[in-house]
């Protein structure tokens, strides 16, 4: 009788041993497969942001383009001696005025601006992305270290060098809000 029960105590300590070390697996491969989902959002991040900055360096070169175009036409009309130049500099003044105006016509918010607004949300979205993937790392990490920490898991953590990992947090220096200048 006596020997049933230390076969029923192994068989227990063996079965828990199993279930335990399967929960630190499974646990550990989530812990892996929830930074990886921390770290395909930051690369998203990363792709847009030299997109972002060259939209607003195109608009604002295509803005000062434009506008250096009408300034040097206006310059090259005023500053005519003859007619063929006055013509020619009238016509150039006239063709960048043309692209003023169709700019203000076609395009009342300008393509460009539409097109920063649209990257815009899109590192809004990204930057939720990047919240909700920390979220779920940190939960994930929480529940991988309460199971290091607890008993009778602790053993077998222990047993099998299951090391606590470090949650994703925000230093103090990046809490601060950003500076941002388009200048």
């Amino acid at each position: 009788m006596i020997g049933y029960i230390i076969l029923g105590l192994i068989i227990l300590i063996i079965l828990g041993l199993i279930y335990y070390y399967n929960k630190f697996i499974k646990l550990k491969n989530q812990v892996d497969e929830s930074w990886s989902g921390i770290d395909v959002q930051l690369k998203r991040r990363y792709d847009l942001i030299p997109n972002l900055v060259e939209t607003v360096k195109g608009y604002a070169k295509h803005e000062k383009e434009t506008l250096e175009n009408v300034i040097k036409a206006r310059n090259m009309a005023k500053n005519a001696t003859n007619v063929e130049e006055k013509a020619q500099a009238e016509n150039m003044l006239t063709g960048a005025l043309k692209t003023i105006f169709a700019l203000a016509e076609n395009y009342p918010d300008l393509k460009a601006n539409e097109n920063f607004l649209n990257l815009q949300n899109t590192l809004n979205e990204i930057e939720d992305n990047i919240q909700n993937a920390r979220r779920y790392y940190n939960a994930v990490v929480r529940d991988y270290n309460i199971l290091c920490e607890s008993f009778p898991s602790v053993i077998i953590a222990n047993m099998f060098n299951f090391k606590k990992c470090e949650f994703f947090e925000i230093e103090e220096k990046e809490k601060e809000n950003v500076k941002v200048s388009f200048s």
